[in-house]
């Protein structure tokens, strides 16, 4: 079985069919999806999706791109709001500096928040890193000399040095469809070197569909090639790669434990 450790189910892409969207990722052997939070103001929608479906959870937090419009949610409100029993991470947050969307001193000061945040929960944190692997490597290493704090760099783009740096500090690495794209020789070379307990799959939906949907709208099913060819690098099947993946996930995100079917059934 798979898990999608990373995707966007609350997007307005799925609204028109999001029954159907989870049901191919059940028939693909997709046992979990976890949606992702990007704005805490918009929370319940995402909650929502957890309470609906039984192999859907989510998470909590304000992705970098939102950091200017909720520049002052605190990690006691981030915290409580993770309480919820279906919620089992902080995030997404973290740095993007390619577009510029919020400053990059508000950016860091959010990110910190939801550290902070993560650290208290006791829940991991979902980070997103994009053109910003200074500040990110100074930020995760001062952060983690204060108090450690379980993490994962999601859809991995970044360089080998965050990719090393982040292992050493003991965060797990996930990889989305980027990995199977022609062009991707340097990131497959990357993940060639992440330790197989530090390997999880995403999808990142309804962004950066895999290789052989390229041009369409990207979801929880298509995780199975990510899967696939990461199983080729490390030199696996497909089957032990997903069973890597899976245990990866359920030990980082250990309150999604015994919270989704063993096996998936008909959609709720």
């Amino acid at each position: 079985m798979l898990v999608d450790s990373h995707c966007h189910l609350d997007f307005p892409d799925f609204a028109a069919e999001r029954d159907a969207v989870v049901a191919r990722a059940r028939a693909a052997g997709v046992r979990a999806m976890l949606t992702i939070s990007t704005h805490v103001a918009k929370f319940d929608q995402v909650r929502a999706l957890a309470e609906t479906y039984p192999d859907v959870l989510c998470t909590v937090g304000t992705h970098p791109h939102n950091a200017a419009e909720e520049p002052d949610v605190t990690a006691d409100t981030l915290v409580a709001l993770a309480r919820h029993p279906r919620c089992v991470g902080i995030g997404e947050a973290g740095l993007d500096y390619h577009y510029g969307y919020s400053p990059r001193d508000v950016s860091q000061r959010v990110f910190r928040t939801h550290i902070a945040a993560a650290r208290a929960s006791g829940l991991p944190l979902v980070i997103h890193a994009r053109e910003a692997d200074d500040d990110m490597i100074r930020i995760l290493s001062e952060e983690m000399e204060q108090g450690r704090f379980a993490a994962v760099l999601h859809c991995f783009s970044s360089g080998p040095e965050l990719a090393r740096v982040g292992v050493e500090l003991g965060l797990y690495v996930s990889f989305s469809g980027i990995l199977t794209f022609k062009k991707s020789d340097e990131l497959r070379a990357i993940a060639a070197d992440v330790p197989l307990d530090r390997l999880l799959v995403e999808t990142d939906a309804p962004y950066l569909a895999p290789q052989s949907f390229r041009g369409k709208r990207n979801e929880p099913a298509y995780v199975a090639e990510t899967n696939r060819v990461l199983a080729c690098v490390k030199g696996l099947s497909a089957d032990e790669m997903a069973n890597v993946t899976t245990d990866n996930f359920f030990r980082l995100f250990s309150k999604a434990r015994g919270l989704v079917p063993a096996v998936t059934g008909a959609a709720a």
